[in-house]
């Protein structure tokens, strides 16, 4: 097995200044510019890495959760500081609200970062009371 010191992700973004505004203003979580890009701390022990890149594309699948006691108060708080739920339909539906319901795994709501990646919060507990991972 190999050793680090810490781990963290990364996803490209198309405007950095966007971004900072998004991350930092938004969600209210600490960015830290370095020559590279952005850095986001998530928590003190986790970040995530967000550099520029003028042919960017969204990614088309989750690149960061936040677990949360309740869903649907994450999502008035941030629907309230401007942001958008996505709405999906068929296997995944989703209410007015951009609340996935009746699924077997917790609630969970997505919205996109202002390069169109893809963030959800998510419930830190299944219905049945199991703690979700």
């Amino acid at each position: 097995m190999f050793t680090f010191k810490k781990a963290f992700s990364s996803c490209s973004v198309n405007d950095l200044a966007k971004a900072r505004k998004f991350y930092a203003e938004t969600l209210g979580l600490p960015v830290r510019e370095t020559p590279e890009g952005l850095s986001v701390d998530v928590d003190p022990d986790y970040s995530v890495f967000l550099y520029p890149k003028p042919n960017h594309t969204p990614a088309t699948f989750t690149v960061l959760n936040f677990q949360v006691d309740n869903v649907e108060k994450a999502v008035d708080g941030l629907t309230a500081a401007g942001v958008t739920f996505l709405q999906y339909e068929g296997e995944i539906k989703t209410d007015k609200k951009g609340i996935a319901r009746g699924t077997s795994g917790p609630l969970i709501a997505w919205f996109a970062d202002p390069a169109g990646n893809i963030i959800s919060v998510v419930e830190n507990h299944y219905p049945d009371g199991r703690t979700a991972p």
